[in-house]
């Protein structure tokens, strides 16, 4: 049986210190054992800041970075979270994937939090990113992407876990739990989001609310609100083959182009 052992790491997050946050974490990650994906919640080393400039590490010599390589070496599994990133000049909430082998892969956050100035401060991204582990194919996506069901349509089956990793303020609480629950449904897939703790030097507040969702809309991991937590589940691949099988609703989505 071909399974995904997800730990979902929900933290409360100290505002604008990587060093702070990534030791903050040793702590949680290092309790970690016998799992195949960490995930941890977007922008998890300084919070949701908008001071790109000065908080953006060089993707090249990034502290953060690097970080999650040696986490992913010591716990032998990926590690994933978005990170404030400058490379080429430009800033990008990119979502870093590494791997125990110290290999990268990233995912540059394409829809940009409009009513937070996020687009002034941050570079766009231009494609979306599927990634493998464990024969199960993931799509990367971060916070606001969330809300845009035409970037993540799920043609022809092409993956079978959406990741989300967030800074998503308690006050739309109800969105991101409907909204996770809503693309679970309509793309027959595993749902993964990890989001936040706390309160951030703005006075936004974060309820948290990470959830493991199945293909049917139904949460496999659905911790109580406003608490830092770590657990792991695990994704069954047969199962959900299985079910696109008996409910081949995939076969009758509308056909379409994403324009650039």
């Amino acid at each position: 049986m071909t399974e995904l052992r997800t730990t979902l790491v929900q933290a409360d997050l100290r505002w604008e210190d990587p060093k702070a946050n990534c030791q903050m974490l040793d702590g949680l990650l290092h309790e970690t054992h016998a799992t195949d994906l960490i995930v941890l919640p977007e922008m998890f080393a300084t919070g949701f800041t908008m001071n790109s400039r000065a908080m953006a590490e060089p993707m090249a010599e990034s502290y953060t970075v690097e970080w999650m390589r040696e986490q992913a070496q010591r716990s032998q599994a990926v590690v994933t979270g978005s990170v404030a990133i400058l490379d080429q000049g430009s800033c990008f909430n990119r979502l870093i994937w590494a791997q125990p082998n110290g290999e990268l892969i990233w995912y540059d956050k394409r829809h940009l939090f409009r009513m937070g100035g996020e687009h002034e401060r941050y570079g766009i991204g231009s494609e979306r990113r599927i990634v493998e582990l464990c024969g199960f194919r993931i799509l990367l996506t971060v916070c606001y992407d969330l809300r845009f069901p035409v970037w993540l349509r799920n043609v022809e089956d092409e993956y079978d876990v959406m990741l989300c990793v967030a800074n998503w303020p308690a006050a739309r609480r109800h969105p991101w739990r409907t909204l996770l629950q809503a693309r679970a449904i309509e793309n027959l897939c595993y749902v993964i989001g990890v989001n936040r703790v706390g309160e951030d030097a703005k006075g936004l507040h974060y309820s948290g609310d990470s959830m493991l969702i199945d293909y049917k809309g139904e949460a496999l991991i659905d911790e109580p609100r406003d608490m830092p937590f770590m657990r792991t589940g695990t994704l069954g691949l047969e199962s959900l083959r299985e079910f696109r099988s008996k409910f081949p609703a995939w076969m009758d989505a509308d056909r379409f182009t994403l324009e650039p």
